[in-house]
């Protein structure tokens, strides 16, 4: 099996590139959202407003759920967490861009503005296995399939 904290890195470098994940709670189906990174951090926030039925499953901490799919498909993850407001000015200013102020016309003053705070706890991770290596051996039936995957698949601590 590959080293858990290779996966773990390839997520962090996936998503904070890609910046979209589905967010849902126990109350509240998945959700695209943007995500936004504090620096070296391992909270990954979303901006969003008060009204949503995200925002209202997060006024107290609440286990959720995030669901991540590389923009090339070579990487997917599961994440388990917290979702929680975090409405930090400081944050919020630190975090605050051009795409963000497009929904709020109040600025980082509007009053439906609101900043939701993920906490990774454990993930199950997954490198896409296909490979032309791959199929060239399944086409020549050579190897097993499974084997090969096997070491595309970790469950890791990501918080």
């Amino acid at each position: 099996m590959s080293d858990n904290r290779e996966f773990a890195d390839e997520f962090w470098g996936s998503i904070q590139s890609d910046m979209t994940a589905m967010v849902g709670t126990d109350k509240v189906h998945p959700k695209p959202m943007t995500a936004q990174f504090d620096g070296d951090e391992r909270t990954i926030f979303f901006f969003t407003a008060k009204d949503t039925d995200l925002a209202a499953s997060a006024t107290s901490p609440s286990d959720a759920t995030l669901v991540y799919s590389a923009k090339g498909h070579d990487l997917f993850a599961t994440v388990q967490g917290k979702l929680r407001v975090d409405n930090d000015p400081a944050r919020i200013d630190r975090l605050w861009n051009r795409y963000v102020a497009a929904w709020f016309e109040g600025g980082k003053d509007d009053p439906r503005l609101c900043l939701l705070a993920f906490e990774p706890g454990q993930a199950e991770i997954w490198k896409d296995a296909s490979s032309v290596v791959a199929g060239v051996k399944l086409f020549l039936g050579m190897g097993d399939p499974k084997e090969d995957y096997k070491d595309s698949v970790a469950t890791v601590r990501l918080g």
